[in-house]
């Protein structure tokens, strides 16, 4: 038995344990991010695990990769004023040096405004470009996406993102969950209050909008670590 596996054999089980799970999900491939251009291997990350998830060097994840693989291919520019709610740092750095309308909103964590998106104090028909993603699953959804829609100009942009379980035909809510041990059980957060399935589609029509969906093309979802399944939804007034 060589050195390494003996030391191996002799360390506590759930070490063992652990140790073979980072193995399991690890990186195999060198990937690109789209954002920070990082070539190499990701880091693992999430509940449970997903291999590839994160970049190291910006600690970008699937969701951010795609919207920015949008954004610098086919996307050109983006019509300002720009509002950006609760927007990671590294896309805020990335923005900043485009737009000079460029402005952040979240009602707890630090940003150039604190906004509460089911009820946003500002002008109707005030911005032309709204980012929300993964935001909607945290919040009352109907009112959100009314607000979203009365703040963006008629020719406005809204870019909406949010968890989806495409096996599911209908949005998963429980008014019985209440308490964030019951909200991780059922919607796999402690702060999320539902699980969006295929009907997202229909929330959107609901609140007043027409839609193109993005996703990534299988080399593109090899190359820069993406989700197959995932996408995001290009929103405008209908």
């Amino acid at each position: 038995m060589s050195l390494i596996k003996a030391t191996y054999a002799r360390l506590p089980q759930i070490i063992r344990t652990w140790i073979d799970i980072f193995k399991s999900v690890g990186s195999s491939h060198p990937r690109t991010c789209t954002i920070c251009g990082y070539r190499g291997r990701f880091h693992p990350y999430g509940r449970p695990l997903r291999p590839d998830a994160r970049c190291p060097k910006c600690t970008s994840l699937e969701r951010h990769r795609l919207l920015w693989l949008w954004y610098a291919g086919d996307a050109g520019k983006l019509a300002e004023p720009i509002l950006h709610f609760a927007p990671d740092p590294f896309l805020t750095k990335e923005f900043r040096k485009h737009y000079t309308e460029y402005v952040t909103a979240d009602l707890f964590a630090p940003a150039d405004l604190a906004l509460d998106i089911e009820a946003i104090d500002l002008p109707d028909r005030s911005m032309r470009t709204v980012i929300c993603s993964h935001v909607l699953e945290h919040v009352d959804d109907a009112k959100a996406l009314a607000e979203i829609r009365r703040i963006l100009t008629d020719d406005g942009l809204a870019i909406i993102a949010v968890p989806i379980a495409h096996a599911r035909e209908t949005t998963y809510e429980n008014p019985e969950v209440r308490t964030p041990k019951q909200r991780e059980l059922h919607f796999g957060q402690s702060d999320h209050v539902r699980y969006y399935g295929r009907d997202v589609r229909e929330r959107l029509r609901k609140a007043g909008f027409t839609f193109e969906e993005v996703a990534a093309d299988g080399r593109m979802v090899a190359e820069h670590a993406l989700l197959a399944d995932d996408i995001f939804f290009l929103c405008r007034k209908s």
